[in-house]
């Protein structure tokens, strides 16, 4: 999509990562309902891996085989793109840019490895929050308590937490999830403050430059 008009402001990328089970798909897609008015819409990555019978091609994924994923990644289509529990991520470049250059925000639900690459890529569009459980007790629970993988996958999560927690201090925000409704309205203060940004406002210059002119024919 394209602005017929000049945007006040560049948007931002906000990027939520987290281990497996802490819970930044929740609050990703509970920020994303109320933000959705204000401008914040989320990228949906391609992946290779298999779909979930809970998932929508096209609204939670673009699920794509391995050939197809590697010939768009060589090509130069992707942001980012990583290997995540033997399967590849990735974020199409094209569509992230339409939406910050008209002045629309994307939200990230992606690990430490994408953050990585989009945080090289364009450090002065992203803003990253990484989101901790309470304990290595709650994740676990979590995990099971989702019933979306098996014992086996269960047990990799949890051993590669450990990897994924240890990227912590790379972000520029970090929370302890421990009641997503007070994670979701942390993230909330977080957007609204990283929108202010003077940097970000675009038009800024000409409104003051014109409040100026206008402040000098009063006198």
């Amino acid at each position: 999509m394209t602005s017929t008009t000049t945007p006040s402001r560049r948007g931002l990328m906000l990027v939520l990562s987290s281990p497996s089970g802490a819970g930044k798909t929740t609050i990703s897609r509970i920020v994303l309902e109320k933000e959705r008015d204000s401008g914040l819409g989320l990228s949906i990555s391609a992946t290779t891996r298999a779909k979930r019978p809970s998932e929508v091609e096209g609204t939670h994924y673009f699920f794509q085989a391995e050939r197809e994923f590697t010939r768009r990644r060589d090509g130069g289509e992707f942001l980012e793109w990583a290997q995540v529990h033997g399967n590849y991520y990735a974020t199409p470049r094209e569509f992230v840019e339409g939406e910050l250059s008209a002045g629309r925000d994307v939200l990230f639900d992606i690990d430490w490895q994408g953050a990585a690459q989009i945080r090289k890529a364009a450090p002065a569009d992203m803003v990253s929050v990484f989101i901790l459980p309470p304990s290595a007790q709650a994740l676990r629970e979590r995990l099971v308590r989702r019933a979306e993988d098996d014992g086996a996958t269960i047990s990799r999560r949890l051993v590669n937490a450990r990897t994924e927690i240890a990227h912590w201090n790379e972000y520029d925000y970090v929370l302890v999830n421990h009641d997503v409704e007070d994670s979701v309205a942390d993230v909330r203060a977080i957007l609204r403050a990283e929108r202010l940004r003077r940097a970000r406002q675009i038009g800024l210059e000409a409104e003051v430059a014109g409040l100026s002119t206008a402040l000098k024919n009063l006198d």
